[in-house]
């Protein structure tokens, strides 16, 4: 049952990427980013009140930074929803597991030399370089030009996403419920949505367009307390592992939706990643047991 949850989840959040495609052609990312927050922030203002969970937090500037690397991350995805097919811009976003390793062979090799443990471990290294082998695979056959700096966006979005992930690992530690830790991120995408909008400008809310923002914030709340649950209840290493399932939705969206089509090597490079994602979850989750829920809203 708690495997249905993640699957559920997984399909809001591809859900969302749908919306988000068609929401930019009339609103720019900055203020996708603002409406998804402010939907998101009122939703959760509601559910924690209902809940009994309180608002107040002993460690603000934990998730400050979660707010500023997570709005990042955001703001990157959408941007890169916006410019490449979805299934390759979900993709890209879901690489947080292999950069996670990347960051764990990196940190060891600085904080402990050549003879730290983990750099031993030839399976996770061997991982890293698979998921980047098929990051090149599945980007070199479908860009363009024009393409291009939404490749290195979607790319942007993984890294700060594996940042994210380590931050809403740092404050799950810290004993900060889910819901309080998604409230605060959701009020740091409406500053950063409105800081954007400042510079990029903001486009008159027209029926029925406007219509395309409710959802986004929705889905990615709806996806968030799937996700929860499905971790609190479930196999941490098989819910883990169907997050992966978000990319077959965002491929089967971009084919029936949208018309995307990737040659073959594309796919073979998304089957890469997939496969590289789940193998770097089973090796981290050796070296950090018990940790939470990726973060892919």
């Amino acid at each position: 049952m708690q495997a249905l949850w993640m699957l559920l989840a997984s399909l809001f959040f591809a859900s969302m990427g749908v919306c988000i495609k068609f929401a930019s052609a009339h609103f720019n990312s900055f203020e996708i980013v603002a409406y998804r927050g402010v939907v998101g922030a009122l939703f959760l203002l509601a559910y924690t009140r209902a809940r009994g969970v309180s608002l107040r937090t002993s460690v603000p500037m934990m998730h400050f930074w979660r707010s500023v690397v997570g709005t990042i991350a955001l703001t990157s995805w959408f941007v890169s929803i916006a410019a490449l097919p979805l299934a390759t811009a979900v993709t890209l976003n879901y690489m947080s597991s292999v950069w996670i390793a990347a960051f764990l062979l990196g940190g060891a090799l600085l904080m402990q030399g050549r003879n730290a443990p983990i750099l031993r471990q030839g399976p996770l290294f061997l991982t890293v370089l698979a998921g980047f082998a098929g990051v090149a695979m599945m980007l070199r056959p479908t860009l363009n030009e024009d393409q291009m700096v939404g490749a290195l966006v979607g790319l942007l979005s993984g890294v700060f996403s594996a940042f994210a992930y380590l931050q809403v690992a740092a404050l799950s530690r810290a004993g900060e419920p889910e819901s309080r830790t998604v409230f605060y991120f959701s009020v740091g995408a409406v500053i950063a949505g409105l800081l954007g909008m400042a510079f990029m400008g903001a486009s008159p809310l027209r029926w029925p367009t406007a219509l395309w923002l409710l959802p986004i914030g929705l889905l990615a709340v709806f996806g968030q307390l799937c996700m929860t649950r499905a971790y609190a209840r479930g196999a941490t290493m098989v819910v883990a592992n169907l997050q992966y399932t978000g990319i077959v939705f965002a491929g089967l969206f971009g084919i029936t939706i949208f018309g995307d089509q990737l040659p073959l090597i594309g796919w073979l490079g998304m089957a890469l990643i997939i496969a590289s994602g789940i193998l770097a979850t089973v090796l981290r989750a050796r070296a950090v047991p018990n940790a939470p829920a990726e973060d892919h809203s």
